[in-house]
């Protein structure tokens, strides 16, 4: 097969040491970047026609991130890199100890369609500038990002050290057998388990960026204005095809009326329109299908109109929705967005407990006990306190999920560290010793350890 070829390949020029050089790091970097932005168009043209995104949607939540991305990692390549010196303890004196971040080796990175050039090209990133080679098998559902991200890597990188791998299932599953130092998945929990499970075949690291029912609350102290604007902004970017967009609100009832107005109002104001820039399409018919088969017309607050020739589904809210509703049983990851009614805060967050960890939470609240209960009480990937979605844009935060929503985390620091094993090491100076560790043992001897340890 020839993807057993090119891992090969990959494996024989890893062991050349070259990947480790921090210059050959910052020269393929710099190649990708300027790769990304002679190709900008070919990158546009191919995910319009894959759902219809528009340049600015292309640019401000993907091709920005990527650029963003390599640039950090050129300006902190050296500092990341560099053995960091740490303590040792009194029984290793006379000696010193460092902390060494060396490349895992040969990586496999599987992206996600819903943002395919961010999700496949930013752990790509980050596991160059940790000096590994790597595979990357971009998304089939999005066939013509795959296709174009192809064109560009694979005619400008040499394959023992990036390719691009392209195919569906059964590509996917045959990638899968064999064996890597680190695999990286984007998509949905069910399939993360068939990953997961492949890679303990050969006891391959993971890093799994999953998903699941990202809670969102407003509470009746917050900035309704801000917190509406922001809501529809984050809910219904990409039409709702985002991991860490708001799955569903719980909202106090005192202010339940007045703040669906307010959703109702900005989506209004948005013009998310079957043809308008600021909207893409559902990304296939089957998707489409399933999040049709999710709106309960008697439950729709607002929308709810779809054209299915063009993959357009308006932002619908749906309200009077209970636990047990079948759009709580899944992550809905379409622009659909129902709503809960609570009045207790506290029975609000117990509530949300209750199910399986997200990958992001959001509260909207101006008082100090709420936030700090948000905080202390849920567990989630990440998220934000006033805001939606944007704390993705931060590379200080390490982003990745928990539990059911994910393994391991990226971003910044964190995806150097990602991709790179933390070797350490003591180094002993060879005079000085005392011999009380050494045979023959004696009291004497083992009431000195007991004082040193």
């Amino acid at each position: 097969m020839e993807i057993e070829k090119i891992l090969q390949s990959q494996r024989d020029f890893f062991k050349t040491q070259q990947t480790k050089s921090l210059a050959f790091r910052k020269i393929y970097l710099e190649k990708l970047r300027s790769l990304i932005i002679s190709n900008e168009n070919i990158l546009y043209e191919a995910i319009d026609k894959d759902f219809g995104k528009s340049k600015f949607d292309t640019f401000t939540t993907e091709i920005s991130f990527i650029l963003n991305d390599i640039e950090y990692y050129l300006k902190h390549l050296k500092s990341l890199a560099q053995p960091k010196k740490v303590g040792t303890n009194l029984v290793n004196q006379l000696g010193k100890s460092k902390i060494y971040s060396e490349p895992l080796g040969n990586i496999l990175v599987i992206g996600a369609w819903n943002y395919p050039y961010q999700l496949s090209l930013s752990p790509i990133i980050a596991a160059i500038a940790a000096g590994n080679c790597c595979i990357l098998k971009p998304s089939e559902i999005a066939e013509n990002t795959m296709k174009a991200m192809s064109f560009i890597i694979n005619k400008n990188f040499p394959p023992e050290y990036l390719y691009v791998y392209e195919g569906g299932i059964e590509e996917t599953t045959e990638l899968l057998k064999l064996k890597f130092d680190k695999i990286f998945f984007t998509g949905s929990t069910k399939v993360g388990k068939i990953v997961y499970k492949a890679a303990a075949e050969h006891l391959t690291p993971v890093v799994l960026e999953l998903g699941g029912k990202s809670p969102l609350i407003v509470t009746k102290n917050a900035n309704l204005e801000i917190a509406a604007k922001r809501i529809v902004w984050g809910k219904f970017l990409n039409a709702g095809q985002t991991c860490v967009a708001p799955d569903y609100l719980l909202v106090e009832e005192s202010i339940q009326e007045q703040f669906l107005e307010m959703l109702r109002n900005y989506i209004k104001e948005f013009k998310y329109y079957p043809d308008s820039e600021q909207y893409t399409k559902i990304i296939n018919q089957r998707n489409f299908q399933r999040l049709v088969n999710l709106i309960d017309k008697e439950k729709i607050y607002f929308g709810g109109n779809f054209d299915e020739e063009k993959r357009y589904i308006e932002p619908t809210i749906l309200h009077t929705i209970d636990w047990n509703d079948e759009i709580m049983q899944e992550e809905i990851f379409g622009p659909l967005l129902p709503v809960i009614s609570f009045k207790n805060y506290n029975m609000a967050l117990n509530a949300v407990l209750e199910q399986e960890k997200p990958l992001a939470a959001y509260l909207f609240t101006n008082n100090a006990e709420e936030k700090e209960n948000f905080t202390q009480k849920l567990s989630f990937g990440g998220g934000c306190i006033n805001d939606v979605v944007m704390h993705l844009s931060n590379d200080n935060l390490p982003f990745g999920g928990v539990g059911n929503s994910g393994i391991g985390n990226y971003h910044g620091k964190f995806g150097f560290e990602a991709f790179s094993h933390q070797k350490s090491i003591l180094e002993k100076a060879t005079w000085g010793e005392p011999n009380i560790k050494y045979p023959p043992y004696s009291e004497k001897k083992l009431n000195w350890i007991k004082k040193l340890l």
